[in-house]
């Protein structure tokens, strides 16, 4: 064995980095970032109404569990378990309708029997 292959290194493809984002609290990837933010949009509307508005309790706490419940609701429903860009298509489809290729017609079947009175 020569001294230039005993110091020569071997490289060879592995598959050892892991191609997942991972996940936090039951979340994929980034998503728990949507859940923390809708929590401090939360606190901070429930320390608005409560503290300077001086709203009892229960009447503040209502509104500020609304910005966590849509967090959720986007990270959960257009997000969870979906593939990359999904959320994005959607909103397009449901703002611009479908954009690639022609809209199709609906036209109406003819009535099975025809009202005219000329046979």
């Amino acid at each position: 064995m020569s001294t230039a292959a005993k110091y020569e290194l071997r490289f060879t493809e592995t598959n050892s980095a892991d191609d997942s984002a991972g996940k936090t609290w039951g979340l994929e990837g980034n998503l728990f970032w949507f859940v923390v933010g809708g929590a401090f949009a939360a606190v901070i509307t429930l320390l608005l109404l409560f503290s300077v508005w001086h709203w009892n309790l229960l009447s503040a706490v209502v509104p500020a569990v609304i910005p966590l419940g849509l967090a959720l609701l986007y990270a959960l429903a257009f997000r969870q378990g979906k593939p990359s860009g999904y959320d994005i298509d959607l909103f397009e489809l449901w703002l611009k309708g479908s954009g690639f290729g022609p809209e199709i017609l609906r036209v109406k079947a003819p009535p099975l029997f025809s009202s005219n009175d000329d046979v």
